[in-house]
């Protein structure tokens, strides 16, 4: 049996963050959370290649400014988004940030392995993409590895 806890050396609570409103309720919420509990949060977005999806469902790839790529893209705004949440003076609990790329249920999923909790918004940045790949909250709460907490909008 594998022992999950040594996934994550200490309590984590584990966040999924796209910068939609939903995900910073989400990020706020997981900050008090830890504050109680002693744990530190971890901060996790997901990106994928446009070119992996786009041309199967006929649409056209992203067009980037030169030197920008979807990774590029997703650490900026999660970094701005940890930012803005935590505050210029920061909190007590321990925030940690982590881009990966993938499918965000996966990524998740992954992240969740020996975690305290994993915390999701209800909603993020729908897309078309993402109604036919189904609700990413949803995935979470039948498949996490750990507790699910889902934070309404």
């Amino acid at each position: 049996m594998h022992d999950l806890s040594s996934e994550h050396p200490s309590p984590c609570i584990i966040v999924g963050v796209d910068g939609s409103e939903c995900s910073k309720t989400a990020l706020r919420w997981a900050i008090s959370q830890a504050q109680l509990t002693g744990a530190t949060v971890e901060a996790v977005a997901a990106w994928q290649d446009p070119a992996m999806y786009g041309y199967s469902y006929g649409w056209a790839p992203m067009q980037f400014a030169e030197g920008d790529s979807m990774q590029a893209i997703t650490e900026k705004t999660l970094a701005e988004t940890a930012a803005e949440v935590a505050g210029p003076e920061g909190q007590a609990a321990k925030i940690r940030t982590r881009v990966v790329q993938g499918h965000p249920a996966q990524v998740l999923m992954d992240a969740a392995a020996g975690a305290q909790m994993l915390v999701v918004g209800s909603r993020g940045h729908g897309t078309f993409a993402g109604i036919l790949l189904g609700s990413i909250s949803q995935h979470c709460v039948q498949h996490a590895p750990c507790p699910v907490t889902v934070i309404p909008q």
